[in-house]
């Protein structure tokens, strides 16, 4: 997992053409694809694309020093991508449903071997693979009237043409593509909608005392034999998810007297971080204490006590005469609603300096995922080829003069 979500951080400095950066992340993402089982690596071209990723970035960089590994990169590539997509691709066009989606792949690769020969003083070898590159990429060249065929029937140019090139350029079949496509998409959608309500869930109830977070399944299990939610979830909370022993803390009196005094507990701490989060951040305003906490009382949450204040007479004055430094209020811009909602969740102990590492290596996971979740499957094999177009053309004339 660590490799996929390297390499799909690396795909995307790639794109933003930082190939320098790109290229250090694309390393980590190789020794973390080392680490993996051989023969699960072997039925894959994970691997294999990362190699072709890295050349590229080479390429891109015009570094002469990379000659020596990238050739070497490049067979390594070769072998892997025909081992996992089969003879001639055999394996790939049967997993495809008969489309043609490693062909921009292929033609990268050409290309860099054609490059690398050519600098060995391979020219011969060099000629060959630039020509079997120019081939390909003439056949993925999207014919203008077949495209705005697709785009009148109501898809996006970029969607249509990446569809013909997958289909090698076949309309009924470009068109299947981009039906299944949508459809996988609002499904990707409705399960991403789903995953994230759970975890919004799971952080409502707390960790358990080893770090797990809460096993929804047995929760709802036990809610559905008619325990509450909040204290059935405090059982298994205490419990590290055993749902025998969350049950036998239920229906113990004394157990489950206890868990409800201390979610009662939590509760209360919970409402006086929040009202003593509100009322200093209140007060940092430039409104005077006594009447931030006055208002707190009366309204209960900082959105409604703000609005208050705001209302009463020479507002901006008594704040200014509290604190010259804060500007007016009228023209703060500051969001009144902010803050009740995120002191909820805070302890009201700070942060000690291993929660801020914890913080930041969740950040930096966050960061990776995310690049993971918006790929698709065909994103290694969806490339724009227009610098492999000149690229080919630039070392053909090379060799032809």
């Amino acid at each position: 997992m660590m490799g996929l979500m390297l390499h799909a951080n690396a795909k995307a400095l790639i794109k933003r053409q930082q190939y320098k950066d790109a290229l250090e992340v694309l390393t980590m993402g190789e020794e973390a694809f080392s680490l993996c089982n051989p023969k699960v690596i072997e039925m894959v071209d994970n691997v294999s694309i990362l190699q072709i990723d890295m050349v590229w970035c080479y390429f891109m960089l015009h570094d002469i020093s990379w000659l020596s590994v990238a050739g070497i990169r490049l067979a390594k590539a070769r072998e892997g991508i025909e081992r996992a997509h089969g003879k001639e691709s055999s394996r790939m066009r049967v997993l495809q449903g008969g489309r043609y989606p490693e062909l921009a792949l292929y033609l990268r690769l050409e290309l860099l071997e054609g490059v690398v020969a050519y600098h060995n003083g391979q020219l011969q070898k060099s000629k060959e693979a630039l020509t079997a590159a120019q081939a390909k990429y003439a056949q993925l060249q999207v014919p203008d009237e077949t495209l705005s065929l697709l785009i009148s029937m109501g898809y996006k140019a970029r969607d249509a043409k990446r569809a013909l090139r997958m289909s090698n350029q076949d309309v009924g079949s470009a068109v299947d593509f981009l039906v299944e496509e949508k459809a996988k998409k609002e499904l990707k959608h409705q399960e991403d909608l789903r995953r994230q309500q759970e975890i919004l869930e799971q952080k409502k109830y707390g960790i358990t005392p080893l770090r797990k977070p809460m096993d929804l399944q047995k929760l709802n299990e036990l809610v559905s034999i008619g325990f509450e939610k909040e204290l059935a979830a405090e059982a298994l909370r205490r419990n590290e998810n055993d749902t025998q022993k969350a049950l036998d803390d239920l229906i113990n009196p004394e157990t489950n007297s206890v868990m409800q005094i201390d979610i009662e507990s939590r509760k209360r701490k919970r409402l006086r971080q929040a009202a003593s989060s509100a009322s200093e951040e209140l007060v940092a305003m430039g409104f005077p204490r006594a009447i931030v906490d006055e208002a707190l009382r009366m309204f209960g949450t900082q959105e409604q006590a703000l609005n208050h204040l705001l209302e009463q007479p020479d507002a901006n004055a008594v704040v200014a005469s509290e604190n010259p430094l804060v500007p007016s209020l009228s023209t703060s811009g500051l969001d009144a609603g902010q803050g009740l909602g995120m002191s909820l969740e805070e302890d009201g102990e700070g942060p000690s300096a291993m929660q801020e590492v914890k913080d930041r290596d969740a950040e930096m996971e966050d960061e990776l995922t995310g690049e993971l979740l918006k790929g698709d499957a065909y994103s290694d094999y969806d490339i724009d080829v227009t610098l492999e177009g000149e690229a080919i053309n630039e070392y053909l004339a090379k060799l032809a003069g």
